[in-house]
């Protein structure tokens, strides 16, 4: 087992690996930017090196800070959270290369997957459904109209390097496509440093469901069942619950050994999520796969009882993944609200600044990931999630209502956060049901404005 790790982020996610370090007797390194000086991650941790100015480019995105950090504290491995450096293959190959264990899948495993139409082609060899679309990426407008007109309208542009909803475009016709092709491709170059998008066929009100699976370095892969996360805004997910209310066993047992087939097919190592589309008629597509830890993470300990990150630092670390696919159940109900940092009524405007009132929900049935205290500096140079409220109960309805009174008792002021959001949203009769899609945000966003007009 390692004996110091260093963990390569910041906020809530920084304070979960140095928690699991604790447990498991490892020594932890907190790196830091000046603005995140006075931040619990770095309060936390055993020790702790300030890597560079408030902009992540400087401080969480300078590779060669971190690295330094991680040799002059001398660390056996770096756990790189998620986003920020946590799918960047360069880095993992930089730490590969210092003899530094990178907790995490192979710097292959992430070049591999991390260019979506290169996965799109080997998931696709390895026998697994994809949605129907271009073979490589767009070179020009009439590459682009040529593909639409095979498959049919509407149609989404994805940047090939993308993520987190960035660099996406649906087009219903010849105009819309021509016009967002340009902006998709700036976008992609602007976000990711690489112009190249492809062309999907656009699936009509999908959920959106992803396959946690871990895989160690003996070719022993499980999954642990799956996450819906059907609720974004704008390709950003806002809330998560495993299992998911429209799975049965017989489609979970599908999706799950689909998942890691396709894993296995690139000799994949360490947690990875394999992300599906499933339409209304549950045909399922294979989206992309994510090779790090996901935010939504917690739902899936709370339904399996299995801590993901620990399972990580321990394949990493080479121990055999002690689990076998028949001995994963999920039991009872999960459900995540991501509390962020924005002003919900006016547009989502982030809502940075100085929290002078605060009280976190508990009691029975309540799981809260949080970075933030009183007196804390809500930054604007970052993500704006502050938080993630789990709620957990044997049944789905009575997760709903332990949800509620947890954001009925979370008090955040005097900024604004997406609290108010998440209490209407588990209100909604089509969310209750569970009769949701990707739309439905936009959907209630929209009868909001409507309804204000008359």
């Amino acid at each position: 087992m390692f004996s110091k790790i260093l963990i390569a982020n910041r906020g809530e996610i920084a304070l979960r690996v140095i928690r699991a370090c604790r447990e498991l007797g490892i020594r932890t390194v907190a790196v830091y930017s000046e603005v995140d000086r006075n931040s619990l991650h770095v309060r936390f941790a055993d020790e702790a090196i300030c890597i560079g100015q408030a902009k992540s480019a400087n401080s969480y995105l300078n590779i060669p800070a971190i690295i330094s950090a991680a040799e002059i504290t001398d660390v056996d491995a770096i756990h790189p959270g998620y986003g920020f450096l946590a799918e960047n293959f360069h880095f993992a190959e930089i730490c590969e290369s210092c003899q530094i264990t990178f907790i995490g899948p192979s710097s292959q495993n992430i070049k591999l997957m991390g260019d979506k139409m290169a996965a799109r082609v080997n998931m696709q060899k390895a026998g697994l459904p994809i949605v129907p679309g271009s073979t490589g990426a767009i070179k020009n407008k009439e590459d682009a109209l040529k593909t639409a007109k095979r498959i049919g309208y509407p149609v989404i542009i994805k940047a090939a390097a993308g993520g987190g909803g960035k660099g996406m475009r649906i087009c219903h016709n010849d105009i819309s496509l021509i016009s967002n092709l340009m902006i998709a491709q700036q976008e992609a170059e602007s976000n990711f440093g690489n112009p190249d998008v492809y062309i999907e066929k656009y699936i009509e009100k999908p959920r959106h469901i992803e396959i946690q699976i871990l895989a160690d370095k003996y070719n022993h892969l499980v999954h642990l069942g799956e996450r819906d996360c059907s609720i974004q805004r704008r390709h950003q997910k806002l809330l998560e619950e495993s299992p998911s209310p429209v799975v049965d066993n017989k489609l979970r047992r599908r999706l799950g050994e689909i998942a890691v087939k396709g894993a296995k097919s690139v000799g994949y190592i360490n947690a990875g999520t394999v992300e599906f589309l499933l339409d209304e008629a549950s045909n399922f597509y294979f989206m992309e796969m994510n090779t790090r830890i996901q935010v939504e993470h917690p739902v899936t300990e709370m339904v399996t009882g299995i801590d993901l990150i620990k399972a990580q630092i321990r394949i990493s670390a080479g121990e055999r993944l002690n689990l076998h696919q028949d001995q994963v159940s999920l039991k009872g109900a999960a459900i995540e609200c991501r509390i962020n940092a924005e002003d919900y009524e006016n547009n989502f405007m982030p809502s940075p600044g100085r929290i002078e009132v605060l009280n976190i929900p508990g009691g029975p049935g309540v799981r809260v990931d949080t970075h933030i205290y009183t007196g804390y500096e809500v930054s604007p140079y970052y993500d704006s999630l502050v938080a993630k409220v789990i709620a957990y109960a044997a049944t789905r309805q009575e997760a709903i209502k332990i949800m509620r009174r947890a954001l009925f008792e979370f008090t955040i002021s005097p900024i604004k956060t997406t609290i108010p959001f998440h209490m209407k949203l588990l209100e909604n009769p089509l969310f209750i049901k569970a009769d949701v899609s990707t739309h439905l945000v936009q959907e209630m966003l929209k009868e909001e404005v409507l309804g204000a007009e008359y």
